[in-house]
């Protein structure tokens, strides 16, 4: 091989073909935007799990409900899932004094809360899943780019060829590159999101209980 080659990853990147570089760069955004995303859901998981646990400390200690209730609507925290919960449920419930309209309030609250959870997830499962295939396809067209090249040279040789390929592999590194971490955080997320999704489920199943031993006993 020529010495004189300058095989930085830099300089292949500037001297790949004008598709590769575009397939780098697509890759490269794709990749900003699920690191962006990841940084933003586990900053929001960790406020949600840390505000439930708050709440649910503060509703099992046995305080007064109507009390609760003040308090949730002056917290208008968008971490507050659960009290955003309770305080529809309860609303409900002091409105119309039904139990299923307070179930069915809760479960409507509860839909909305669990849809913004889970926003941008899919983009990190598709980041995931597609990243490696298109950097894939840049290394494939770059090699082919490379052996093309061998056509206009007499002494075909592994160094003449090498740079072209080497070129061509760093979009697979790339997409490598962006699809680890998305798998990795979109797994995360969705494990951290269904053991909230269950803590929810089990407050509204139980929160009704009460509200029904409540209405019977009046």
């Amino acid at each position: 091989m020529n010495p004189t080659q300058d095989l930085s990853f830099l300089s292949l990147v500037l001297n790949a073909s004008l598709l590769v570089q575009l397939v780098m760069l697509l890759l490269l955004g794709m990749s900003i935007a699920s690191w962006t995303i990841i940084f933003k859901k586990t900053a929001v998981l960790r406020g949600v799990r840390r505000d439930t646990e708050r709440f649910e400390r503060d509703f099992w200690s046995g305080g007064d409900l109507n009390t609760l209730l003040e308090a949730s609507q002056r917290n208008t925290r968008s971490d507050a899932v659960l009290e955003h919960i309770f305080e529809a449920g309860m609303q409900e419930f002091l409105k119309v004094r039904e139990i299923d309209a307070a179930r069915r309030a809760m479960k409507a609250t509860y839909q909305r809360e669990m849809d913004n959870l889970e926003a941008n997830l899919p983009f990190l499962a598709s980041v995931g899943s597609v990243s490696p295939y298109i950097g894939l396809f840049g290394t494939v067209w770059g090699i082919m780019h490379a052996f093309r090249g061998l056509a206009n040279v007499q002494n075909a040789t592994l160094s003449a060829v090498a740079p072209g390929i080497a070129e061509a592999l760093v979009a697979t590194a790339i997409g490598l590159f962006a699809a680890i971490p998305a798998v990795v955080a979109y797994n995360r997320a969705a494990t951290d999101v269904d053991r909230l999704a269950i803590r929810f489920e089990s407050f509204i199943e139980e929160f009704t209980n009460i509200l029904q031993r409540q209405a019977v006993g009046k």
